[in-house]
């Protein structure tokens, strides 16, 4: 059984692609038509995926550089890393309240000069039910503004920041210093416009902080209504990747945080500057 694109997932995107083993040598034909479904579809899910975290990490290695989440050295660095609900002694705890949590929506590494291209994720541990995944495609958001705003938005830059929805005292926590990137980024494969904003956006450049925050918050409500978003309910073994490009994403709180363990293996690739 050879590679098999199925239909799209829901209006916002979507696809699932079955017939290969990730653990294997990725082939020119089949990376090029991942990378097809990849560009149309935005999130590609890949059921009943076994590997190690060194398998994913050569796998994620096929589309570009890996963005390494730990210092040279450490058990975090050149492998997919872990995301977990789990606090040091292996017990889940809710962290739902966090303001820098990924239960907001966000786009990964947004505070990074060059923020990733895409994002694989894999369910090691899921609980009995919920722990989804919703993503907000942020090409049909803009498309859908009124003329007047899209107008009122073009050239804005908007100043991105570890922490910056919860203030300048967890903003502090971390020794990077702000960017700033185009409001309206242009997705560099397809040509069209999608919105780059998030949980780590602090204000727009050369706006009052208030009124660029204000506009940043209606904005991320607008772009995440539901007719723009695709929830992904998780099965074991699925692998996931996404366009940080044009996609908001959060975990969603929908299961007893503080009861069930959630589990997943993460590997992030370096993307270019936004345009």
């Amino acid at each position: 059984m050879g590679l098999v694109i199925g239909p799209r997932l829901s209006a916002a995107g979507g696809v699932a692609i079955t017939g290969i083993d990730l653990a294997e040598p990725l082939p020119p034909e089949p990376k090029r038509r991942i990378l097809e479904a990849f560009r149309d579809h935005h999130v590609v899910v890949f059921p009943g995926q076994a590997l190690t975290r060194e398998q994913q990490y050569d796998f994620a290695r096929n589309f570009g550089e890996i963005a390494p989440s730990g210092q040279p050295g450490s058990k975090r660095h050149d492998v997919a890393h872990v995301i977990s609900n789990l606090d040091k002694d292996g017990n889940p705890v809710d962290r739902s309240s966090s303001p820098v949590g990924n239960h907001r929506w966000h786009t990964d590494k947004s505070w990074h000069a060059v923020p990733p291209l895409l994002t694989m994720l894999r369910a090691v541990e899921l609980p009995p039910t919920g722990g989804d995944t919703e993503f907000a495609n942020t090409v049909m958001g803009y498309a859908a503004l009124p003329e007047e705003t899209k107008r009122r938005i073009a050239g804005l830059r908007v100043v991105f920041r570890w922490g910056a929805s919860g203030g300048k005292a967890m903003m502090s926590m971390r020794d990077a210093p702000p960017v700033d990137h185009p409001l309206v980024r242009t997705h560099p494969e397809t040509g069209r416009k999608a919105l780059y904003l998030g949980n780590h956006a602090s204000h727009i450049r050369g706006m009052p902080e208030a009124e660029g925050a204000a506009l940043l918050a209606e904005l991320l409500d607008y772009a995440t209504q539901r007719q723009f978003v695709y929830a992904h309910r998780w099965c074991r073994g699925d692998l996931v990747m996404w366009d940080n490009r044009c996609l908001l994403h959060r975990a969603v709180a929908n299961y007893d945080m503080g009861k069930y363990r959630r589990v997943m293996h993460r590997s992030v690739v370096r993307g270019t500057v936004p345009f």
